[in-house]
């Protein structure tokens, strides 16, 4: 049986953890509504790009452009947004989990495809599996700017554009609530899903040439599908985290309360004890 002091030390010590992991349930939770308010503003801007390229392509037949276009598949990217820092539950483990499975069922070889990866824990995760990977980004803010990735997203474009490759897909955490984050799999090259049915009654007059227009907007919209999905995550990864240290400080309380328990029953065993010894000696020298 643990003696007092080891109690009392373990109770101190699940203590200070209690404070520390309610200090970081604040600083997510506050982190959180930073990064949706950042996601959500982000959406307009990226609804405008699709709108323009939906109203190009549905009224101009002559416009084409490569990244519209699908064709045969020899190597595919992906591009894979996991968080520089665990103690997020499973937020890293699920996305790893499903890229993995997903990748398996693809490709019969780590020749056939490759991972442009964002965020250390997932780049840990990826090379100690022996995926391939492309390209990395790792220390990301906890506020992103386009700028922070601007290289990684201009080479995820640029390997479809040159053909090194001939399909990219994104893979990231959509934040639906702090309690649930969905992994979550949108293919940007090529652009085959954007809708023509642009419920609008704008019309655009296109300087040089729709065409141009499309070259110049294409390129800029799938990065802006990486940065949009990166703001999503970030939302997921702080929604996560805060869950899972509320989930660590309740399951602190418990301990504490057990521990607390203990004490109280080995310090009254022991004062029990000592009026025994006491009451015997007494009647020892009678």
């Amino acid at each position: 049986m643990a003696s007092l002091r080891d109690i009392k030390k373990r109770i101190n010590s699940t203590t200070k953890t209690k404070q520390i992991t309610k200090a970081m349930e604040m600083v997510s939770a506050s982190k959180l509504n930073k990064a949706q308010a950042n996601a959500q503003s982000y959406e307009p801007y990226t609804e405008k790009i699709r709108e323009v390229v939906a109203s190009i392509a549905a009224g101009n037949s002559d416009a084409s452009h490569p990244m519209l276009e699908e064709r045969s598949v020899k190597k595919t990217a992906y591009v894979a947004i996991f968080s520089d820092q665990g103690l997020a539950g499973g937020y890293n483990a699920n996305l790893i989990r499903a890229f993995i499975n997903e990748v398996e069922k693809r490709h019969q070889s780590t020749d056939e495809y490759g991972v442009l990866v964002l965020g250390r824990v997932g780049r840990d995760l990826l090379k100690s599996r022996g995926i391939p990977i492309l390209d990395e980004i790792t220390g990301l803010p906890d506020e992103p700017v386009f700028n922070d990735i601007k290289n990684i997203t201009k080479r995820a474009v640029k390997l479809y554009e040159d053909e090194e490759v001939d399909e990219l897909y994104l893979w990231y955490n959509h934040f639906i609530s702090p309690i649930q984050q969905t992994v979550t799999e949108k293919k940007l090259l090529p652009l085959t899903d954007i809708s023509t049915d642009t419920d609008t009654n704008q019309t655009y007059e296109y300087e040089p040439s729709a065409e141009a227009i499309l070259n110049q907007l294409l390129p800029q919209y799938a990065e802006s599908l990486i940065f949009g999905a990166l703001l999503d995550a970030k939302a997921s990864e702080f929604g996560a985290r805060m869950t899972a240290m509320s989930a660590a400080t309740d399951n602190a309380d418990n301990i504490i309360d057990d521990l607390t328990l203990s004490y109280n029953r080995a310090r009254q065993a022991a004062i029990t004890q000592e009026i025994s010894e006491i009451v015997g000696g007494a009647a020892a020298l009678e």
